[in-house]
């Protein structure tokens, strides 16, 4: 036990590992799935929809909270914790995916952007970020980063990690809540070299977690396992690797293979409001005519809230009126079925029978 929050390695089935996550808001057990409650929120979701599809930790978003309605107001308000009404763990974004995504006038200190609700100027920088995460009371908060889209030229790829370690160096520094942990994060695109130098660096800094970030943002399948692969050699084995902003079946388990614990992505909620029902037998469009009439549940055998009670003609009825209750109904199945893989995952990992169970999930997920 080092610190607030401290990881447990637990089970061992090649690379991949079950763990135990210990927050001053409780235990998370890994491989674990994130739900993404970018504005203090997931979705449609209140937090006993989170608690009963299985979440144990959840995601929120600097960027968009320091926004509105300010991270004074959250700290004002009992943090995020009472903000929101989530009494478990949760981890902050730096908000570094949020400017990359503004296109902002970048330098050394940090950057500069347009506020997407009011247009105001805004500056942000390493220290400021980890004073935003400290306010909103997240239990885990992670350094602001550099991170570009692929793909992109070496040399780019290059400065934006060495900007990286320099800001998680200041970050570190800054950091000074005694029940916050401040992960740091590791990039280098799809480049295993500078994967490998980055994790190394960022490693040598002491933080308690990793985040390899970066990732899922254009880059094909095998170029991200490489990624992973190249970063989690380099990461402490007793430390939690977080691989941010991933959440597709195939995806999660591949880096679940590699020795990789945590995960999140609007992927799931997203998908579900527009009509996408995720199951282990193959994924569909619940808009389609033939389910019109069709009293079956939205996956045979699931056994979230939606598919014990609403059939799938209700459902595509609901979607195809505009009535808001299909996303909350659609983000119950999707959230349930997501966290449900990494659970599998965990029991598989334990059983020393994860390649089995990836085997056999695909064969049922190609059979549709």
């Amino acid at each position: 036990m080092s610190g607030p929050v401290w990881f447990e390695a637990g089970a061992a089935d090649g690379a991949a590992r079950t763990g135990t996550l210990h927050t001053p808001h409780g235990t998370v057990a890994t491989p674990a799935f994130m739900p993404v409650g970018t504005r203090g929120t997931v979705r449609a979701l209140d937090p006993d929809d989170l608690r009963e599809a299985g979440a144990q930790m959840v995601l929120a978003n600097t960027y968009h909270l320091m926004l509105r309605p300010g991270d004074g107001v959250v700290e004002a308000l009992g943090g995020l914790h009472g903000f929101m009404a989530w009494d478990g763990p949760i981890l902050t974004d730096s908000g570094g995916y949020q400017v990359f995504s503004l296109e902002p006038r970048l330098d050394d200190d940090g950057v500069t952007f347009r506020s997407t609700y009011d247009g105001s100027e805004v500056r942000l920088t390493p220290e400021g970020s980890v004073a935003v995460q400290e306010r909103l009371g997240a239990d885990v908060a992670m350094v602001f980063d550099h991170l570009v889209g692929l793909p992109a030229p070496r040399d780019r790829v290059r400065e934006a990690m060495h900007r990286t370690l320099a800001w998680s160096e200041r970050a570190l520094a800054a950091h000074r809540s005694p029940d916050q942990a401040l992960f740091g994060i590791v990039q280098g695109g799809t480049d295993p070299e500078l994967r490998a130098e980055s994790a190394a660096a960022t490693a040598a800094l002491g933080f308690p977690g990793f985040g390899i970030g970066g990732l899922s943002v254009g880059e094909e399948a095998p170029e991200r396992n490489a990624a992973i692969e190249a970063a989690v050699a380099e990461l402490p084995a007793g430390r939690v690797r977080y691989v941010m902003g991933l959440g597709d079946t195939e995806g999660v388990l591949d880096a679940v293979a590699r020795g990789c614990d945590l995960f999140d992505c609007v992927w799931p909620t997203r998908l579900a409001r527009h009509g996408k029902v995720l199951t282990a037998t193959g994924d569909y469009s619940i808009r389609r005519a033939e389910f019109t009439a069709d009293d079956r549940p939205l996956e045979e055998g699931c056994g979230c809230r939606t598919c014990r009670t609403h059939s799938r003609a209700y459902l595509r009825h609901l979607l195809a009126t505009g009535e808001l209750l299909a996303y909350r109904l659609l983000s119950i199945h999707n959230l349930a079925y997501t966290l449900g893989v990494l659970r599998n995952a965990r029991e598989a990992v334990a059983a020393g029978r994860l390649d089995a169970y990836r085997v056999e999930l695909a064969a049922a997920r190609a059979r549709g």
